[in-house]
């Protein structure tokens, strides 16, 4: 009989396992789909997307295989140190049984980007703490120990029957919609029962306090007793409303930016009833990220910013865009492995066609669109000097058509674990800069004209170097003929003469040359190509 009662009250830890989502290399689009359960095999995915659909598929193929959550174990994090728990105000400690309660429940964490999905038997208390936790399904109160006694027999007769522990959908599970709604789960007591019997039941069949619900916004808690009731409200609203708009397939930049401007009049409320510093800084950065979202949305749309006329519709619309294309020109004149205009283009172009990840694939028409008088030989000298690598011969690279490009690579580009790289801008966005120096390198009218390497590099210095309305240099005060040398590799005495065939070529307007200035405006005509100072 003793042994018998110590085997029935043995309890075991709760079960854990893991769907992970990883990529299976650098620069590659295909992924990876593994489970830690020892029965699950590794899938291998074309795309993210269609991973991050296999891993949920095989998430819910898990759960609906797996037995319901058991009233008599452990709490999964019993096994180790807790991040679930609500941390006491002291020095961190070690978590320990007692910070566990309520019913036991199978929940689903996930990271914020969609990387992994871990299920875990644990006790609602730990899943209701953790706020990407969805409960699928939640176990029945452990029945009290007086069931198992064989003395409390004839009592048995007269008790209420058990309740039964719930079991999982046959279709699929369902996760609540938030997990502080477990918090509530309890057997019910029923009025034949002794009072005695109600008073001896666990603490893990009582009810727990039901807490009412903590809005986030920002990575902050609004606090349950903050006043007034109508900024607390606003602030969890506008959390929702920011989770939401993350959830979007597409952007919508009017509703980014009065979502931005709402956060920065609750946040100067929030500061003001609570005299908080950091408040008062969020704040001004709301008001911040809802002005640049509103001029983002109005350049799209095709409208002045003070809604006053059409707008430039340009080829780079946001300013983190012009910012970024200054970046690869500056770092471009600064690192240049070979002197001259026509080698400091071709380094140019290459560069954007290998931003990102250090390798790019390129072919013969690229390289023969450039007005550069022997390009093989050029070519040549860069792979010589160690800063350009081809998969094949010069020759095969220059004779390389669409449908079948020549691999070629940047080591100085290449990022690794000790240097990410010298750019900072995303997968996306190198087409898209490559895109834009290809247009104005290979603009109309300067192919018509026939022009070099040299007015070329000019037009880009200047389609970077004007304000909104094309004035060059910063406030329309011009830009200096040293800079403008430097970066176009040629004397700055024979600078009056590119600014000339810039101004034949309706590239310039008003334009004139001091000794140490370059003023004048881009025409209208290339507005569209300019990357505004700002």
């Amino acid at each position: 009989m003793g042994v018998e009662a110590h085997a029935t009250n043995e309890r075991v830890t709760g079960r854990r396992w893991t769907v992970r989502l990883d990529p299976l290399g650098r620069g590659r689009a295909d992924v990876r789909v593994s489970c830690s359960r020892p029965a699950c095999a590794a899938q291998v995915l074309p795309s993210a997307a269609a991973g991050r659909t296999a891993a949920i598929a095989h998430l819910k193929a898990d759960l609906r295989a797996g037995p319901a959550p058991r009233p008599s174990v452990h709490c999964a994090c019993r096994a180790e140190e807790c991040h679930t728990h609500i941390r006491p105000a002291g020095p961190r400690e070690r978590p320990v049984p007692w910070r566990c309660g309520g019913a036991v429940v199978l929940a689903v964490i996930t990271d914020r980007e969609g990387r992994w999905w871990q299920v875990m038997e644990c006790c609602s208390r730990c899943a209701a703490a953790h706020p990407t936790a969805k409960v699928v399904a939640t176990a029945p109160a452990a029945e009290t120990s007086a069931r198992n006694d064989g003395l409390r027999a004839d009592a048995g007769a007269s008790a209420a029957p058990a309740v039964h522990a719930p079991t999982f959908s046959a279709i699929s599970p369902h996760f609540s919609h938030s997990a502080t709604a477990t918090t509530d789960t309890a057997v019910p007591q029923q009025a034949s029962a002794p009072r005695s019997a109600a008073r001896s039941a666990p603490r893990s069949a009582r009810p727990t306090r039901k807490r009412p619900p903590r809005g986030r916004i920002a990575q902050r808690l609004v606090p349950h007793d903050l006043r007034p009731v109508a900024l607390r409200d606003e602030l969890t609203e506008l959390g929702e409303l920011f989770r939401a708009y993350q959830a979007r397939s597409e952007p919508d930049l009017a509703m980014l930016a009065d979502l931005h401007a709402r956060k920065a009049e609750a946040f100067n409320a929030w500061a003001e009833v609570t005299a908080d510093t950091g408040l008062r800084l969020d704040a001004r950065r709301a008001e911040q990220a809802a002005a640049t979202a509103r001029l983002q949305h109005l350049h799209r749309i095709g409208q002045a910013p003070d809604g006053e006329g059409p707008a430039v519709v340009r080829l780079l619309t946001a300013p983190a865009q012009w910012n970024h294309a200054r970046a690869v020109l500056a770092h471009v004149a600064e690192n240049a492995p070979l002197p001259g205009a026509e080698a400091r283009l071709l380094v140019v172009m290459v560069t954007l066609r290998t931003a990102q990840s250090g390798v790019g694939n390129l072919v013969g028409q690229d390289i023969k669109g450039l007005p550069l008088q022997d390009p093989e030989h050029l070519v040549g000298q860069l792979v010589e000097s160690g800063w350009l690598g081809i998969s094949g011969t010069v020759e095969e690279l220059i004779a390389s058509r669409p449908e079948n490009p020549t691999r070629i690579s940047v080591p100085s580009l290449t990022p690794d674990e000790d240097d990410p790289g010298p750019f900072t801008f995303g997968r996306k966005l190198r087409p898209k800069l490559s895109g834009w120096a290809q247009r104005v390198v290979g603009e109309k009218k300067l192919r018509k004209g026939r022009t070099g390497a040299d007015v070329r590099l000019l037009a880009l210095a200047l389609a970077t170097g004007a304000d909104g309305e094309g004035r060059l240099g910063p406030g329309g005060e011009g830009i200096g003929l040293d800079a403008l040398s430097s970066w176009c590799s040629v004397d700055p005495a024979d600078l009056p003469d590119l600014v000339d065939r810039l101004t034949a070529a309706d590239w310039l307007a008003e334009a004139d040359v001091t000794d140490t200035l370059l003023t004048g405006r881009l025409t209208e005509r290339v507005l569209p190509l300019g990357c505004p100072l700002t």
